[in-house]
């Protein structure tokens, strides 16, 4: 199936098809023109080999994988290596990996000869329904998450979802977070089927067949907002549910010692209602999401991080709050206030 885009920054396809990654020059205009695959070391490589295949002398440019690494280094690396191989405006990027490569390669796209087009090939689940669209690229800075960025679309998104039976079962638990995010936000019916569906299979077994269908519904989620308010001036912030409490989560435990998805679940338990959270806690349980903490990290530290949030004006932070399944209203709180809701719901585990 195909979905479509549609912004004033560009619009272009999502491709969702079995299979389709040995087909991307069908769907990428990949010849006539320099190809830099940008991917990490946790990616396949008969991922990279088959995009590969369709462009004529690509230049592979990989880096270690992980969230630490998402940084200015790399980022003047990359660089470094499309101006050696003399790209210029004309030629193209193609992020073959998850949220980290997509981010990276994005925002080197983005800034080079200011603005070059990219492709995106998400090869995780989290990166299928979330970083591979919209058009956010960033690189990390400081130790804080996504500090450094630019809006800049991509021209298609290529998702196979053969290429996520590959993944480790916790990265698939990783982005069932972001699926049920939008659905408790924006579609109740999918929060439902997500309620009602074994979505994660044990270690080496394939995800089952409905993972096409609730991919295309999260992403549908997605496009609305997306089409409607792409520099996340208003509604786009509803995609940030659970993510003020959890970026602060991640960036004080260390980039990459909790995987994003997981940071978002627990992101999401103090930003709903009594009712909500009972159904939601059930849900992340049945993903292989935690639902509590061992102990949270130091309040002075978590405190620091909420007030670096992109989201803060002045001293207050724009949240996202869910009292109904399937509806949201936005909510200003100060870096305090958030702390004091966190700790209430996750402070005594």
């Amino acid at each position: 199936m195909t979905l479509q885009v549609n912004t004033n920054m560009g619009s272009y396809p999502i491709i969702i098809e079995r299979g389709a990654i040995c087909r991307a020059g069908n769907y990428f205009r990949l010849t006539g023109r320099r190809v830099c695959i940008v991917t990490d070391t946790g990616v396949p490589e008969q991922y990279v080999r088959l995009v590969a295949s369709s462009c004529q002398n690509p230049l592979i440019f990989r880096f270690e994988q992980g969230e630490q690494n998402k940084t200015f280094d790399t980022l003047r690396s990359l660089l470094g290596q499309l101006l050696e191989h003399g790209f210029d405006r004309t030629d193209a990027i193609v992020a073959v990996g998850g949220g980290v490569v997509t981010d990276l390669a994005g925002f080197a796209a983005a800034t080079y000869m200011r603005g070059i087009d990219f492709y995106n090939v998400p090869t995780t689940l989290l990166c299928a329904v979330d970083a591979s669209v919209g058009g956010k690229t960033a690189v990390d800075f400081d130790g804080y998450k996504n500090m450094i960025g630019a809006f800049w679309q991509p021209r298609a998104v290529l998702i196979d979802p053969e290429t996520l039976n590959t993944l480790p079962r916790r990265r698939i638990s990783d982005g069932l977070s972001e699926v049920i995010k939008m659905s408790l936000t924006s579609d109740a019916a999918l929060f439902e089927t997500l309620e009602k569906t074994a979505l994660l299979p044990e270690e080496g077994q394939p995800l089952p067949e409905a993972i096409d269908e609730i991919v295309a519904r999260a992403l549908a989620v997605k496009i609305f907002v997306v089409e409607n308010d792409v520099r996340e001036k208003g509604l786009r912030r509803v995609l940030n549910f659970g993510h003020t409490l959890g970026h602060a989560i991640e960036s004080c435990v260390g980039l990459g010692e909790l995987y994003h998805g997981e940071c978002v679940a627990l992101g999401m338990l103090p930003m709903c209602s009594d009712e909500v959270r009972a159904r939601l806690t059930r849900v992340l349980a049945a993903c292989g999401l935690p639902t509590a903490v061992d102990r949270l990290p130091a309040q002075e530290a978590l405190l620091t991080a909420l007030k670096h949030d992109k989201k803060a004006a002045g001293s207050c932070i724009h949240t996202v709050v869910v009292d109904r399944v399937g509806e949201f209203r936005m909510e200003d709180a100060t870096a305090e206030e958030l702390l004091e809701k966190l700790n209430a719901v996750l402070g005594n585990h």
